[in-house]
């Protein structure tokens, strides 16, 4: 009986010794990518509420754009055309993300599809994209966004 009950009791010492011990924190990898995904929502909150400001701070200074059926963008390009008021997202949702951190770059892919009023015209696309993201002073931003149309 005696054995029971300290066989009992060194089950209850250990598992509570097990609930009670640090559990691994995850991964810088993880972390980045946690955060990645954050700037992922960021990005479309943006651009539904044309946030000019927001997007501004995401993209790096050199941020190149490049998408289908339109030419080459400049970080000021883009926030002008945002900023112009010609083009309003109705929606902008991105699926199936997959990101890939490399120490202090980011490769995210994914697809999109966005409803926008463009010049008093309803037009839906449907793309595949990839991003660019560089970690410059702790602080994510894109760099390249590409985006081609996506086969029906």
């Amino acid at each position: 009986m005696w054995k029971l009950v300290f066989a009992h009791g060194v089950l209850i010492i250990a598992a509570s010794a097990f609930a009670q011990s640090p559990q691994p924190s995850a991964s810088p990898d993880e972390k980045d990518a946690a955060e990645l995904t954050r700037l992922e929502s960021v990005w479309n909150d943006a651009h539904l509420r044309s946030d000019a400001v927001t997007l501004e701070r995401l993209w790096a200074d050199d941020l190149i754009v490049q998408v289908t059926n339109m030419r080459v963008l400049s970080k000021a390009d883009a926030l002008e055309m945002l900023r112009s008021g010609h083009m309003k997202f109705k929606r902008y949702e991105t699926t199936d993300l997959r990101i890939r951190v490399y120490g202090d770059a980011a490769v995210v892919t994914g697809q999109l599809e966005r409803t926008r009023d463009l010049n008093a015209r309803n037009v839906h696309d449907r793309w595949r994209f990839t991003k660019v993201y560089v970690r410059r002073a702790n602080k994510w931003q894109v760099v390249t966004w590409h985006a081609s149309t996506l086969d029906q």
